[in-house]
């Protein structure tokens, strides 16, 4: 009996100490921010001055944006709390309609993040298996997705648009770690660029491949675009540095310039998990709702941002093989309603399945949760990489890009004609014309609906090309 209360409170112990551990990681991980800075949205402006004091701030905002606006405020010095210490300690200040640290965003087929698995060359591959110009021309996804069919309509070339518009190339951004501006694959395809790393107008990828383990991810995603839509134009804007590392400041600096430029449909292929500490989450959310051509009575304004409509098309992450239910993955996850022009996209495989590094949702009893109600090819995919070369990835990075394209030409032919064709009218339908799946797979903590997209039926907008429901159960 003795033995067995030891043996009880030894296994009691190590379970105390692993609790120990994983709440000290997943402290660590609820500050993956910029250091010494929050956001803050007041009710009334005028308490910015005590508001400022009672937390440890800089009277004067390092800068601010929107209508009512959206503070960037420095932690004073002599303030040790991080911010999302501070976020949490703001819980219940009635003062603060919104606090939000100023999270760090990574590509997430970066290695080592402690919320999702790195699915780049470094594992057990090489940019040289299929890399080259004929195998990214025939790779195997464009067939499950009929791109040879959708491309007998479209190729991305907006041909009849909302007067006063003339005929014109629909506009993809790729937000990410810039691109190699001389790739064969993007002659005649680029528009203006922007690099808001170093500040210059220069978009092109820093660092050395196999050196840096992103290196290159941005001009993958870009070289699937270009294969996805070829008569769509690609705006390429490096707001991740050479280890895959960028904010939420800088992701809103590029939506607005992106916007200004004439951008249509905006590609982000990295994430940030929700943060553990109390915080509101919703900066990215009320710039994506700005410009979704639906004006709600209270919304936060971005000046010109306002007047654009413009889709989002973000990866879902891959933390499929973290463990049940892995966490949803921002801005992915921004998603809250069916009328968003978010595309959050989770990848398939070459035998049609749920990749199994894929995030896809919690299980939660009915209604199923459908924050991601897209998946597309992410498996083993052959992009460009830099140097004029040819590689081969897997990632919801890779997917995303598809989805992004598959929705440029779905928008050529059907372009957003305010109101009575919005955002989320493409969203819908890039949606509702993939193969439709019913998934629940336990062991992985998911319940719920997605579909893999098509980009002819997506062209065509036939919601009937998939009868029947694929069951992806276990």
């Amino acid at each position: 009996m003795f033995r067995a209360f030891a043996i009880a409170r030894q296994n009691f112990l190590i379970l105390a100490l692993c609790l120990a551990a994983f709440a000290g990681a997943a402290n660590a991980q609820t500050c993956e921010a910029v250091p010494k800075q929050i956001l803050l949205d007041l009710v009334n402006q005028a308490d910015l001055p005590a508001v400022a004091t009672q937390y440890g701030l800089e009277q004067t905002p390092i800068d601010q944006v929107g209508t009512p606006p959206t503070y960037r405020m420095k932690i004073r010095d002599d303030n040790n709390q991080t911010p999302c210490q501070i976020a949490a300690a703001m819980q219940g200040d009635g003062r603060i309609f919104q606090r939000e640290s100023n999270r760090k965003l990574q590509v997430v087929e970066r290695q080592g993040l402690p919320w999702t698995l790195g699915r780049s060359w470094a594992i057990g591959r090489s940019w040289a298996i299929g890399g080259s110009a004929k195998g990214y021309a025939t790779q195997w996804f464009p067939k499950t997705v009929k791109l040879t069919q959708a491309h007998a309509i479209t190729k991305g070339f907006m041909q009849n648009p909302p007067a006063p518009q003339t005929p014109r190339p629909v506009v993809i951004a790729v937000l990410d770690t810039g691109i190699d501006l001389n790739h064969p694959a993007f002659a005649g395809k680029l528009v203006q660029g922007k690099d808001f790393v170093d500040g210059d107008d220069d978009p092109s990828e820093v660092g050395e491949l196999r050196t840096n383990p992103v290196f290159g991810h941005g001009t993958h995603v870009a070289g699937i675009i270009a294969l996805v839509a070829p008569e769509a134009k690609i705006m390429p804007i490096r707001i991740l540095n050479q280890d895959g590392e960028s904010d939420l400041w800088k992701l809103k600096d590029a939506i607005l310039w992106a916007s200004s430029h004439g951008a249509d449909v905006i590609n982000m292929s990295f994430g940030y998990p929700p943060d553990l500490t109390p915080q509101s989450n919703t900066f990215i959310q009320d710039l994506t709702s700005a410009c979704d051509g639906v004006t709600m009575l209270g919304e936060q304004q971005f000046g010109t941002l306002s007047d654009d409509v413009i889709i989002f098309v973000a990866g879902a992450g891959n933390g499929g093989q973290i463990g049940n239910g892995a966490a949803k993955v921002y801005p992915a996850a921004e998603r809250s309603n069916t009328d968003d022009n978010i595309l959050s996209v989770g990848a398939s495989t070459r035998l049609d399945l749920l990749a199994s590094f894929s995030t896809m949702a919690n299980a939660v009893d009915p209604p199923r949760d459908r924050w991601e109600r897209t998946v597309a090819p992410g498996e083993d995919i052959v992009s460009a990489i830099p140097g004029g070369r040819y590689g081969v990835w897997s990632g919801t990075s890779m997917a995303a890009p598809i989805v992004s394209g598959i929705a440029a030409l779905a928008l050529s032919v059907r372009p957003i004609n305010l109101p009575t064709h919005k955002a989320g009218d493409i969203v819908d339908e890039v949606e509702e014309t993939g193969y439709g799946w019913d998934c629940n797979l336990p062991s992985r903590g998911i319940w719920m609906e997605t579909a893999r997209v098509d980009a002819f039926c997506a062209v065509t907008n036939n919601r009937s090309c998939y009868p029947e429901r694929r069951t992806c159960n276990e």
